[in-house]
């Protein structure tokens, strides 16, 4: 599994030109989800996202969690972050969970946060969506569930 999360000021998720999810200071997690994830994977993914300590202290060392700063928090469906581009012009998603079991892990990870008091601001999976934010830093990581195939080469 992989999330590739963005420290945000805002972002918002559009469907069919209509908003449906927007969230304000916190943590955009695009998620994408291989054919070899578990529940196992899931929960790593929301343990570290919700403690990721990428937020700013009283002196401006990246010290806090989203958990220690009380954000919010929007997840996305995004199969393309499994693209494999190594061969070709044309990325191939061989590595990427069939829909039916990326959206079930997809709503586990969305239920692990709101377990965890995070109701996170959700994509329609399998949708056409526009996602707007605001990155604040920028602050980009990507994080790699322990049995995620490897993007080195």
């Amino acid at each position: 599994m992989r999330a590739l999360v963005q420290r945000v000021t805002r972002c918002s998720v559009r469907v069919d030109d209509k908003v449906i999810s927007q969230t304000g200071r916190g943590l955009l997690v695009l998620l994408g989800v291989s054919r070899d994830d578990s529940e196992k994977e899931a929960a790593y993914i929301v343990n570290k996202v919700l403690n990721l300590r990428i937020f700013d202290d009283d002196e401006g060392k990246m010290n806090l969690s989203l958990v220690d700063v009380k954000g919010e928090l929007m997840v996305v469906s995004q199969f393309t972050l499994y693209a494999d581009t190594r061969k070709g012009r044309r990325p191939s998603y061989v590595q990427a969970a069939p829909p039916d079991r990326a959206e079930e892990l997809y709503e586990s990870v969305c239920e692990g946060f709101a377990r965890a008091g995070f109701e996170p601001g959700r994509g329609t999976f399998g949708a056409y969506m526009l996602v707007e934010l605001e990155n604040d830093g920028p602050v980009t990581i990507l994080l790699e569930s322990p049995a995620a195939p490897s993007l080195e080469l």
